[in-house]
């Protein structure tokens, strides 16, 4: 769910409705996986409190 195209500290991304549904949509995988890698990415953002997990493309990010 991060966009690297909008910055709102410095040269972090910043959480992105419109990258989370476009990732949803895109990514080649069964709900429940999309749900997981959602959860996990989800909880790397939370964790490191960054706006983005690292995982481009993947649901959550």
């Amino acid at each position: 769910m991060c966009d690297g195209d909008n910055h709102n500290h410095g040269d972090r991304p910043r959480y992105s409705l419109k990258a989370f549904f476009s990732n949803w949509n895109s990514y080649d995988a069964g709900f429940f996986e999309k749900l997981r890698l959602a959860l996990k990415n989800n909880w790397i953002k939370l964790r490191t409190m960054e706006g983005c997990c690292g995982n481009g493309g993947q649901p959550g990010c």
